[in-house]
């Protein structure tokens, strides 16, 4: 039985994700919540259900199409596959179907890095505008404290965090803007894992956090 989610994604970032105005990095993030969330599934159907309505009352002229695009369009869907493939889903799997398109798999599929203090990551291919990678959090580990240059949005796929007085959990997502330096610590009764997505590098005070920052680029 799922936790019930706390902590969701905004208004802004769901619009976005409707127009398709995020870079992949993002688009897998919320894809991947929203594999979760009921709540914010709901919105973002909402989203684009009005995004569909404003598109058909909205003046737009009738495009001519090139010669023989129909033919070819018509030709590309005849030698496509005949069925998709059957999606990667095991029961008890810790990966949402969007994340394990990424991966490959669920869990055991990851490629980890050492990052240092027992803490691991996997970064995932995503075009360069954003960055998506998993982390590794040992149970009871605090993240060096550090701010943000941009958007950071961080959603929990196993155990649990706490960030000053909130408590993020499965499913939950933690959005930090340049107004926001913290501290993050994995809950001392779980190993934590999650799915952490930038638009720019993370802000590191001290020598050896900026050392650590330019090998596992964050």
């Amino acid at each position: 039985m799922e936790q019930t989610i706390k902590h969701h994604l905004t208004d802004d970032i769901l619009m976005g994700y409707a127009a398709g105005n995020l870079p992949e990095a993002f688009n897998l993030m919320v894809a991947t919540h929203l594999s979760l969330c009921d709540a914010c599934r709901a919105q973002a159907e909402s989203y684009d259900a009005l995004g569909g309505a404003l598109f058909s009352q909205s003046d737009h002229e009738n495009v001519a199409l090139t010669p023989g695009s129909f033919a070819a369009t018509m030709a590309m869907i005849a030698d496509g596959p005949a069925e998709l493939p059957p999606a990667r889903r095991a029961v008890g799997s810790i990966f949402p179907s969007p994340l394990q398109d990424y991966v490959g798999g669920d869990l055991d599929c990851v490629k980890w890095r050492s990052i240092g203090m027992g803490v691991k990551q996997a970064i995932l291919p995503t075009t360069r505008d954003a960055s998506a990678r998993l982390l590794f959090i040992p149970a009871g580990t605090a993240m060096p404290d550090h701010g943000h240059n941009g958007t950071e949005m961080t959603l929990v796929l196993q155990g649990a965090f706490q960030d000053e007085d909130e408590y993020f959990a499965r499913g939950d997502v933690e959005t930090a803007d340049s107004d926001l330096h913290h501290t993050p610590v994995a809950d001392i009764h779980a190993d934590c894992i999650c799915l952490a997505v930038t638009d720019a590098p993370l802000q590191f005070e001290g020598l050896i956090h900026k050392i650590a920052q330019r090998f596992a680029r964050i």
